[in-house]
């Protein structure tokens, strides 16, 4: 099987699967200031997660497919699933493999209620002859397309308690490459700091199950040196940032004195690539999660903000941006 997640240069880092977040206007912007920006640390970019159960039939691939764009400058990139239903994760998957990413991941952490009503998530840290089926299933997807595409978990340490010991052999029982643990439980939330010493407990079983599982942690980081400590304190091969990412699109690739022309016109320019890539699909008030963290930290950042957060297009946003840009 060709394993990408062997190539990467260790520590590497990932780019964390967050919903209305990583979409494609997201990632671009990330990739041209990050990722291929003269950029020596390996980058791995997650698609937001989709429903396998939407992606089961035609009806849903449609609805579905922009989730699923990506371009060539943002690999490698792995697609991540969700869903309980094993036959939906084989037909999604292999509908997944078709498309040519160069992994699939299974989100077995998400602690959203909905989709734990689903016995999705982190509904299947409690139900792991389910977890190893839907794995299995996965799996089985991509090998019927003759791909040979990576298979990985994202999960937690525990559902309601840390329950490592119970939990991650279930997984390593199967034939996954990498695993990437949010080192809280779902009960947790992000409530409590992240319990970055379980990584070496989860080492220590995925070197006792002999397989060459990448080990990827995640949780509360904030920038690319301490990424890099985590790395090399805890073990891990790799490290996820998700909301460390928000409103810097040079995290990844530790740019320092970042003007704040810079950051707004790149706000615009953001702005600008979700109308175009996103617009008839995603509503305008999706890109404003972006705002608040782009624009904070100056004075008159709050003045801003408000004016941003009423804006209805991009058009209406540069002009903003150019009005304050004038008076600053």
């Amino acid at each position: 099987m060709k394993n990408f997640w062997q190539e990467l240069k260790k520590p590497f880092f990932c780019l964390a699967p967050m919903s209305d977040v990583t979409d494609i206007a997201f990632r671009q912007i990330i990739a041209k200031y990050s990722k291929n920006r003269n950029n020596k640390n390996e980058i791995v970019f997650w698609t937001e997660f989709v429903a396998t159960d939407g992606l089961a039939n035609k009806f849903g691939r449609k609805k579905l497919s922009h989730i699923l764009k990506f371009k060539e400058n943002e690999r490698p990139i792995v697609a991540q699933v969700f869903g309980a239903n094993p036959e939906n994760m084989k037909k999604a998957c292999q509908y997944i493999a078709s498309l040519d990413f160069d992994g699939i991941d299974i989100n077995m952490g998400c602690p959203d209620k909905s989709v734990i009503a689903q016995g999705a998530g982190s509904a299947l840290i409690k139900n792991h002859k389910l977890a190893r089926e839907i794995i299995k299933a996965a799996q089985d997807g991509v090998e019927a397309t003759g791909k040979k595409i990576p298979v990985s978990v994202k999960t937690r340490v525990g559902f309601n308690k840390e329950d490592i010991d119970n939990w991650i052999p279930e997984l390593l029982k199967e034939n996954i490459l990498a695993l990437t643990v949010h080192l809280r439980t779902k009960k947790e939330m992000s409530e409590v700091p992240a319990h970055w010493e379980y990584i070496k407990k989860i080492k220590k079983l995925i070197e006792k199950s002999g397989k060459d599982i990448v080990l990827i942690g995640n949780g509360d980081v904030k920038s690319i040196e301490e990424a890099k400590e985590k790395a090399k304190k805890y073990g891990c091969d790799g490290v996820m940032i998700g909301r460390g990412v928000f409103g810097n699109p040079w995290f990844f690739n530790d740019a320092k004195n970042i003007s704040l022309e810079e950051k707004l016109n790149v706000l615009v320019e953001h702005t600008k690539l979700f109308e175009k890539e996103l617009g008839e699909i995603k509503s305008f008030d999706v890109m404003k999660k972006h705002y608040k963290a782009y624009v904070n930290g100056f004075d008159g950042a709050k003045e801003l903000r408000v004016k941003l957060m009423n804006t209805k297009n991009s058009k209406e946003v540069e002009a903003i941006i150019k009005e304050f840009l004038k008076k600053h």
